[in-house]
């Protein structure tokens, strides 16, 4: 039995630099740097950053006076920045660049007097970041989470209508989506390229490969973690059993007893270092070898907000 390991699998570029934001604030300003919302969904990186002196809020006015605040990777709505230039702030925006062309999107059909529809999750902090970009300009913005949502949705003018959609969302789900919405309005207006990030598919490509191959597959990720979530599933849908853990204390021996065939892979806000720690507890438990897919070499990086320099080139 050898382990399947995804490629792409783990960290974006913009779960790189949100990270990388964070670490440079504490060692240009020191502890405590308060962070508006966990920077990234994902456990570990979280606890490492509390020790190192981060503190995570979810309301500006929870932030002292004067302090330094740093809006996560899932960006934020133009309220919250209107609150803290109002608060005598140190800010830095660690909003995924993906996620700011979004927000430029929704902006400026706002501006233009057209209704936004947003395909996302609600609750979720991007979708309210999102959905926070119309309201200065008395726009109207619509969510919807099915292609049930689809025919309650109730348009001014279906002839001035667009929509865009959550970064992280599941690819196939997203389509049926579209479908629907252009059925309904068969003038509107969408992005000229998929809001879904290059990441999110290419990390779904590769699950979509794996689980054909694997009887089981394990994901490792944080429950909060909308993209690793939609790997899992599209594990499932395909038949194969997966599992979403946060490392290897998460995984139960008794799911390797039928000796399956087992694929892994991380999501984007998952570091390598935790698909490393299941690797040797599945090895300490019998599975043989790795065997990594070929997989596509992404290499896009993001820079950092001028302020904070230049990033290492490796």
């Amino acid at each position: 039995m050898n382990i399947l390991l995804a490629n792409p699998r783990g960290f974006c570029a913009g779960v790189d630099r949100a990270i990388e934001i964070v670490d440079r604030v504490l060692e240009l300003y020191g502890a405590p740097v308060y962070v508006r919302h966990e920077v990234v969904h994902n456990r570990f990186v979280v606890d490492g950053l509390k020790r190192r002196g981060a503190v995570f809020v979810e309301e500006v006015d929870e932030v002292p006076d004067g302090a330094t605040l740093i809006f996560s990777a899932h960006g934020v709505a133009q309220e919250v920045r209107r609150a803290a230039e109002g608060r005598n702030l140190r800010v830095f925006d660690a909003t995924c660049p993906l996620v700011t062309k979004v927000h430029l999107e929704v902006a400026r059909h706002c501006k233009n007097g057209v209704e936004v529809i947003l395909i996302g999750h609600a609750g979720h902090p991007e979708v309210e970041g999102t959905m926070g970009q119309c309201l200065s300009d008395g726009g109207t913005m619509h969510l919807v989470e099915s292609v049930a949502d689809v025919a309650a949705l109730r348009i001014k003018d279906p002839s001035r209508v667009a929509y865009v959609t959550q970064t992280t969302l599941s690819v196939d789900d997203t389509r049926g989506i579209i479908d629907a919405l252009r059925e309904h309005f068969p003038e509107i207006q969408g992005p000229k390229k998929s809001d879904i990030c290059y990441a999110t598919q290419n990390r779904q490509d590769a699950v979509r490969d794996l689980a054909a191959r694997c009887d089981l597959l394990l994901v490792v990720g944080s429950a909060n973690s909308s993209n690793s979530n939609r790997l899992r599933e599209l594990a499932e849908k395909q038949g194969c059993t997966a599992y979403l853990i946060d490392g290897p204390e998460d995984i139960r021996q008794d799911w390797l007893t039928a000796l399956p065939r087992v694929g892994l892979t991380a999501g984007a806000s998952a570091p390598e270092v935790l698909v490393e720690q299941v690797i040797a507890q599945l090895q300490a438990w019998g599975v043989a070898g790795v065997e990594e897919q070929e997989g596509i070499r992404e290499q896009v990086v993001f820079p950092l907000p001028r302020e904070l320099g230049a990033r290492a080139t490796s």
